[in-house]
């Protein structure tokens, strides 16, 4: 914990975050210190913290417009707000937040993975996922038995696949 919150106030310091930032990093890595604290003991093999959705992704884009659009179009995602500079894409329970890049921010994210409807139960799905990618000229950047990596508009990787990765 003490490295993250080295991370961020370096980072703050060297401005490549603002206050609001600094604040809600430090909020947010507080609330998961406490989370895992909280978390009863299980078996050894078994996951403490288990992550039962995908919440959000927030993910700051310099044109948001073109990355809403590519993840509409692609994955069929609704969206739910616009407001002119932020956009809310619903993924079942889930938002993808794309959102106007203020100058300098750091995106922060390494990639995002979306599980893909019957995946794991029709074996024909990946083959038409793929192809379907093919057919729209998505840059993948590998695939295998498991997931499928693609990278978005502005570079950032999307592992696709079944519910168990």
């Amino acid at each position: 914990m003490e490295h993250i919150i080295a991370n961020l106030l370096q980072n703050f310091e060297r401005g490549k975050m603002n206050r609001r930032q600094l604040i809600q990093s430090l909020a947010l890595a507080a609330s998961a210190a406490s989370a895992v604290k909280a978390a009863p003991a299980g078996d050894p093999g078994e996951t403490i913290v288990k992550a039962t959705y995908l919440n959000h992704v927030s993910h700051p884009v310099p044109d948001y417009a073109k990355t809403r659009d590519w993840y509409k179009s692609l994955f069929g995602m609704p969206v739910d707000l616009d407001d002119g500079s932020k956009a809310n894409l619903r993924v079942g329970e889930s938002l993808v937040i794309i959102k106007k890049k203020v100058s300098e921010e750091l995106a922060g994210i390494d990639h995002i993975c979306f599980t893909i409807a019957n995946w794991d139960e029709d074996p024909t799905v990946r083959e038409k996922v793929s192809a379907e990618l093919k057919r729209r000229n998505v840059q993948i950047k590998r695939e295998s038995k498991m997931s499928i990596y693609l990278l978005d508009p502005d570079g950032l990787i999307i592992q696709i696949g079944g519910k168990d990765q």
